[in-house]
């Protein structure tokens, strides 16, 4: 199946994320959380980047890799105690995301 035009915006939007979140990994602000916070906000940029090639590709992992990865970022910056104007954008952000994305879920590529 050919891919949505919106599911490319948000592919987009989501390879433009991990391009300026990525150096916030070695940050002073994240370093100074902890010895394995740099590691852990890490994993969870290269998830969301991961989740943005598997929904490029149309295929239900992606989906299920970003909703899993929006999810623990949140609860990163919970735990962080991180909560700004950036923090509640990003959660209004990707809501509309994961709405837009579980209604063409049942249409992607259920295989690897």
């Amino acid at each position: 199946m050919v891919r949505p035009k919106i599911i490319t915006f948000i592919c987009i939007i989501g390879y433009l994320s991990v391009v300026f979140t990525f150096p916030q990994v070695f940050s002073p602000q994240i370093k100074k959380l902890g010895v394995l916070m740099p590691a852990i906000y890490g994993i969870l940029v290269a998830a969301n980047f991961i989740a943005c090639v598997g929904l490029w590709y149309f295929k239900q992992w992606g989906v299920q890799l970003y909703l899993v990865s929006v999810f623990a970022k949140t609860l990163f910056y919970l735990l962080v105690d991180q909560l700004g104007f950036g923090f509640y954008s990003n959660i209004v952000l990707s809501v509309i995301f994961m709405i837009i994305l579980l209604r063409f879920f049942p249409k992607m590529d259920p295989n690897l």
